[in-house]
């Protein structure tokens, strides 16, 4: 998730890990080895340095997403403190290097999408949401030129998007509700950031892409050449940033797990309380404008403490980690990439956001 290139300078003490994309859960050839050398250059400091002063340094793995706002806020702000953590943002630009570096111990904790985790618990990997952060609210969409109106006018045409991501989590669902398949289209792999310039030059009628790429898409020809045929909004919580941390973390640092949320918390306050302070800082963080971060966020809807428990609750709808994790699970096995599908319990830790919403 997650979506703009990352700016290098944007996130204090920030580390760009070399690689192409955002959210592409697909582990390129010499992925592992990479992370490996960033799990090197991430190293957690030293103990001495660590039991010098009552502040633990922790360190969150992320990519560039609207969605994070309130934890870019609050690291400026140095809102985690009071918490006695000193929180870094460490930033990668391909947030398939980020499982790696946080199993071998290099992070403290990361920003995923969902599916990654339904991955990696699928590969043996023991990973658990401890806290969901957002999930995309038409911040993701699939956009046609106007003369294709509904999701089955898609058969026989070609769909750029880029595989084994949110884009392509979002497309087959949008499919599957309107009876078809990948192979009632023509498949054409594309980024999202190049979706754009595919549809622009008139060889590509659909494409599947998200913010700040979806604007772009939406804005050529006067806005009048392309629209939105189905989004994030018809499948909330389908694409699902979370806070994870691994089992160890869970069992040995729950302080620190509870004070990053918390410390999350407070930068969600802080953007309602003064929302214009907060997008200059979440702007300069993403190497955009205030006025670009504050019409960005209403493509996603940042989750309130009120409303966490219920993601980890059974239920029917896609912003259950129940529901969404079987749509992508389903998804992730009929591709190969994985051989069985997870139960959603090995996925989830509740117990902090429950404590924390009084439950």
């Amino acid at each position: 998730m997650r979506r703009v290139r990352p700016n290098p300078a944007a996130v204090s003490a920030s580390l760009v890990c070399p690689s192409a994309g955002r959210r592409d859960v697909v582990h390129k050839a010499g992925s592992l080895l990479a992370a490996g050398a960033c799990a090197l250059m991430l190293g957690m400091g030293s103990p001495a340095a660590q039991a010098a002063g009552a502040v633990t340094n922790v360190k969150i793995g992320t990519v560039n997403w609207i969605g994070y706002a309130p934890f870019y806020v609050a690291e400026k702000l140095d809102l985690f403190k009071k918490y006695k953590l000193k929180v870094t943002l460490q930033m990668f630009s391909d947030p398939a290097l980020i499982p790696p570096a946080l199993e071998s111990g290099a992070l403290s904790g990361a920003m995923l999408t969902y599916d990654q985790v339904v991955g990696r618990v699928a590969a043996g990997k023991a990973l658990k949401v401890v806290m969901p952060i957002d999930y995309s609210n038409g911040g993701d969409a699939i956009v046609a030129s106007t003369s294709i109106t509904k999701i089955t006018d898609f058969k026989g045409k070609k769909v750029g998007y880029n595989p084994l991501s949110p884009s392509d989590f979002l497309l087959a669902y949008a499919l599957k509700k309107n009876g078809l398949s990948d192979k009632d289209i023509t498949s054409v792999s594309l980024t999202p950031e190049a979706v754009p310039a595919a549809m622009a030059s008139g060889q590509l009628p659909i494409g599947v892409t998200y913010e700040p790429s979806l604007s772009q898409v939406l804005g050529q020809g006067g806005g009048k050449k392309f629209h939105v045929v189905f989004s994030s909004k018809d499948a909330p919580g389908l694409i699902a940033d979370v806070l994870v941390y691994d089992d160890k973390a869970i069992a040995s640092k729950p302080e620190e797990i509870k004070g990053v949320i918390q410390g999350y918390l407070d930068g969600m306050a802080y953007i309602k309380a003064k929302p214009d302070e907060a997008y200059a800082i979440v702007g300069k963080a993403m190497g955009i404008s205030a006025k670009e971060a504050k019409e960005q966020v209403a493509g996603v809807y940042n989750i309130p403490l009120a409303e966490m428990p219920k993601a980890f609750v059974k239920g029917p709808d896609t912003t259950s980690y129940f529901a969404s994790g079987e749509v992508i699970g389903t998804l992730l096995k009929a591709k190969g990439q994985i051989s069985k599908l997870p139960a959603t319990e090995a996925t989830i830790d509740a117990r902090f956001v429950k404590a924390l919403a009084g439950q």
